[in-house]
């Protein structure tokens, strides 16, 4: 493969903000909710969408882009089909990461911690909130197995949206919410000659710890 532009030349310099040890919030879920209404207000482009991060019972590790869609409870909620790949991975390691990454604002946000199901109550109420084609595709999708074609997804698609004609679409048994509660987040600020901000919360005896990290 050639590039017109080498991929180890490509390189970019950070000046928009700082961050100071000093300036942030004592609880990082705060600090965290500050930052992201300031991405929210800068309009960025799926503000919301995060790399989560799972490891199989034997380590291997594996991240896709999903959507946060609460910080509650202490915590960090995401919805997904339970006998996906990454339902799967939390199931027999119960341990997440999620990282933000908000280019314009030259922030980023990694979070680590235990993740576990929400209730079936919080589940259900946010699948009634979902777009009616979205609520159909969560039946029909046999998340991260192989498909054959498309064509048999669609067809699979129609014969589930007919069964439901004229009657509301019930949650699937196997979707739901996941939250994750941390116990480590980091916040990264760019800054000139690579010699960037980030400042690091870590839970001890229910206590958060906040220290600056070398960039």
């Amino acid at each position: 493969m050639q590039h017109t532009q080498s991929i180890a030349d490509i390189r970019r310099d950070y000046s928009a903000k700082s961050l100071s040890k000093n300036e942030v919030d004592k609880n990082p879920l705060t600090q965290f909710e500050k930052w992201f209404d300031e991405a929210v207000h800068g309009e960025i482009d799926e503000v919301n969408a995060m790399t989560l991060s799972t490891a199989n019972e034997k380590g291997r590790p594996s991240a896709r882009i999903v959507l946060l869609k609460g910080v509650e409870n202490n915590g960090f909620v995401f919805f997904t089909n339970y006998n996906s790949e990454k339902g799967m991975h939390l199931k027999s390691n119960p341990q997440g990461a999620l990282t933000f990454f908000w280019k314009e604002l030259e922030r980023q946000v990694r979070i680590e911690g235990k993740v576990e199901k929400i209730s079936q109550e919080d589940s259900t109420t946010y699948f009634k909130s979902r777009p009616y084609k979205s609520r159909i595709g969560a039946w029909v999708s046999d998340q991260s197995k192989p498909l054959i074609s498309r064509v048999e997804l669609m067809k699979k698609f129609t014969v589930q949206a007919a069964k439901f004609v004229g009657q509301e679409v019930p949650k699937p048994d196997f979707w739901g919410g996941y939250i994750l509660i941390p116990d480590r987040i980091e916040f990264w600020q760019g800054r000139p000659s690579r010699l960037h901000d980030r400042i690091n919360y870590r839970l001890e005896n229910g206590d958060w710890q906040i220290e600056r990290l070398s960039p």
